[in-house]
């Protein structure tokens, strides 16, 4: 049951206001639909949308905190096997009251207090997800903003590596000194070799000329 509000209470008591209260919410679910003063349907809303909450839950737990207000459990089943289903696509908002105008005798101003039965349209659906998605967006922007710290830091490499990195540098160079040296000392030494045969003569004919 909802917290009354301060102020005049519907009855003489506050068990006489919970009694009318659920009486009230039991007509409602069970026809769908009741007239009454604007004042009652005000104060039944908030009630009706909860039980309509625990009939979409569907354990027992919640069958048992429904029975624990709405007594005829004929109308308890029709909530969780009827009215919880139909409303499974839609996220609050199952009531809607509308003004009729005032009462004649008393003036008192009345009101029809319905469920909202109407299938949820696609478009919607889709509009109610892309909010959704912008709110998520929102929120994780917002905390990263909020906490940088939390964010992925940029890897830094500590002196040791880079030390570690400068030696293997280092050494690849020098492997590679060491290898374009002993190419240029064998390209000279096949130079030699080949200045040295064209120097010597290869028969006895050659010195005579």
């Amino acid at each position: 049951m909802p917290t009354p509000p301060k102020g005049p209470r519907l009855g003489g008591s506050p068990a006489h206001e919970r009694l009318m209260l659920a009486n009230l919410a039991t007509a409602l679910l069970d026809h769908r639909r009741i007239t009454t003063t604007e004042t009652r349907a005000k104060r039944l809303q908030p009630l009706a949308e909860r039980l309509i909450t625990l009939g979409k839950r569907g354990d027992l737990s919640s069958r048992r905190r429904a029975l624990a207000t709405v007594k005829d459990k004929r109308v308890v089943h029709e909530l969780f096997a009827e009215i919880a289903p139909t409303m499974a696509e839609r996220q609050g908002g199952y009531t809607r009251i509308t003004k009729i105008g005032p009462r004649k005798g008393d003036n008192a101003p009345m009101a029809v207090i319905e469920l909202v039965l109407e299938p949820v349209s696609a478009k919607q659906a889709v509009v109610r997800e892309a909010d959704a998605s912008t709110k998520r967006a929102a929120r994780k922007a917002s905390s990263v903003t909020a906490n940088p710290a939390k964010a992925t830091p940029a890897t830094e490499a500590s002196p040791e590596e880079s030390e570690t990195d400068e030696t293997a540098a280092g050494a690849d160079e020098a492997q590679q000194a060491q290898a374009a040296a002993t190419e240029s000392s064998a390209a000279a030494a096949d130079e030699a070799a080949l200045d040295a045969g064209a120097a010597t003569p290869d028969s006895p004919d050659a010195g005579r000329r």
